[in-house]
């Protein structure tokens, strides 16, 4: 979904396009409107997880969690893409950094198992399918069919890990990117990868980070500080930090179609793969 697109769904959402500004055009396509944030999905097949997350922005009200507030209980359905609105945050103090992140993830990883609704499995691998279908003819089918079988690999050696924490809610896409510094203190938002798992997964994003996408490494060790432990230090964080390879490679090949950088990113990272060399930098694109 481009732009353009996700404007139409706007529309038909009866929401005032002239005055949407496009914040991230990612997963989802998002825009503030006046006080609001508006999130609209891709497709019909994230309809439920915006249902979810609708639900654990509620629950994380009622605890009193610093995180973003829905502005509507439930979604609109326009075209069967689930459109969610959110109440604006105030504008950053500053921007967030990961020693921010470690408070929350602590905060996160005490909470217990929600009532009223179940949080899913951290599904890390389970979005590959659908993001290497929509980048159809534009990637090699070779890196397809690689990206596949390195899948397919992953997922039963994740399952069977022995955690060193406690199971239980995670965020599930722990970055600093996901942490608003506004006056009041730190925020946590984009709810959507809520899950309830092994709490490693949300401690191997920032070990990634370190590694493939530039994160210096005295911030890596102040987050690790204020958290209190390093996940690299558990034998189970090459195997998760593997799968959650694989899933960022295929996440970036859905935009492969429309985006020429997005493309030319899939490809450096899926050949840092297949040589196996773990320090190739990855980047935005």
């Amino acid at each position: 979904m481009d732009e353009a697109r996700a404007r139409e769904i706007l529309a038909g959402a009866g929401l005032p396009v002239a005055e949407a500004r496009l914040l991230a055009l990612g997963e989802n396509v998002v825009f503030t409107v006046g006080e609001l944030v508006v999130k609209v999905g891709r497709d019909a097949e994230v309809f439920e997880r915006a249902e979810r997350e609708l639900a654990l922005a509620g629950w994380l009200a009622e605890a009193d969690f610093p995180t973003v507030r829905a502005a509507e209980p439930a979604p609109r359905r326009v075209e069967g893409h689930p459109v969610t609105l959110w109440h604006r945050l105030p504008d950053a103090v500053r921007p967030s950094e990961p020693r921010d992140l470690a408070p929350l993830l602590k905060r996160v990883h005490a909470l217990p198992e929600p009532t009223g609704f179940t949080l899913p499995r951290r599904e890390l691998l389970g979005g590959v399918e659908r993001w290497l279908r929509l980048a159809g003819d534009a990637i090699d089918p070779a890196d397809a069919a690689f990206l596949r079988e390195r899948r397919d690999s992953f997922a039963p050696a994740a399952a069977a890990l022995a955690p060193r924490l406690a199971p239980g809610p995670i965020h599930g896409d722990a970055l600093p990117r996901n942490v608003h510094v506004g006056p009041d203190g730190p925020v946590l938002v984009d709810l959507e990868t809520f899950s309830s798992d092994l709490r490693e997964h949300d401690l191997v994003v920032l070990a990634l980070s370190r590694d493939r996408y530039g994160l210096d490494p005295a911030a890596y060790d102040a987050f690790t500080e204020a958290y209190g432990w390093d996940v690299r230090e558990w034998e189970g964080c090459a195997v998760l930090r593997g799968a959650r390879e694989t899933a960022s490679c295929a996440w970036v090949a859905q935009h492969a179609p429309v985006n020429p950088k997005a493309l030319a990113e899939f490809e450096r990272r899926v050949a840092s793969l297949r040589s196996g060399d773990s320090e190739v930098r990855w980047y935005p694109f």
